[in-house]
């Protein structure tokens, strides 16, 4: 990925005309899921018609497939920016709270991934943001010498965040805690 894409919120595969759509559909699917995305709604905040949405994305389930590609976009750029992270407290926590949105995204996908393509896009990004995400989480935890007890507990751990995840408990403190209980959780097991 270069850092032109890093740069642009993986926005760069996307026409100049249809990214004020997709910013504001991502952040209505974010806070309120598939059900929140209403083209009045989008118009009215992107100052457009809604035939100019209809002329852009032809209907609200191709539109929803371009926020799914957003959001693997967005993955993408997110698993390079976790590739910095030293550790989890403060560093990780400070770029999961740059990324708020995108969280909120994936938690929707989460609780919508009874849909196919919402669990298909669900486990891609979860792919791609996991692999540099375990590497600081295994480390940090004090299980890099015992990956597989690591992947277990960190599978374990993102179920449990996702649950509890809500766009009020998503500041430093709340994340800064998680991460602490989950250490001395780890600290327990190893006795």
């Amino acid at each position: 990925m270069s850092i032109k894409n890093v740069n642009n919120h993986g926005l760069s595969a996307f026409k100049d005309i249809e990214r004020p759509w997709i910013l504001v559909g991502y952040r209505l699917f974010a806070r309120e899921g598939p059900s929140g995305v209403k083209v009045q709604v989008m118009a009215r905040e992107v100052e457009k018609s809604k035939s100019s949405f209809y002329h852009l994305f032809a209907d609200l389930d191709v539109f929803t497939e371009v926020l799914l590609e957003y959001h693997l976009e967005r993955s993408k750029v997110i698993a390079q920016k976790e590739t910095f992270c030293q550790n989890l407290v403060p560093d990780l926590v400070h770029l999961l709270l740059e990324v708020k949105e995108d969280l909120l995204f994936n938690r929707q996908l989460r609780i919508h991934r009874d849909k196919k393509n919402f669990a298909h896009f669900l486990e891609q990004s979860d792919a791609v943001v996991q692999d540099s995400f375990y590497k600081v989480w295994a480390r940090d935890i004090g299980l890099e010498e015992k990956p597989h007890l690591a992947k277990d507990v960190f599978a374990l751990a993102l179920e449990n965040f996702y649950l509890q995840l809500t766009d009020q408990r998503l500041h430093y403190e709340w994340l800064a805690q998680y991460f602490q209980e989950l250490r001395l959780m780890v600290k327990q097991f190893k006795r």
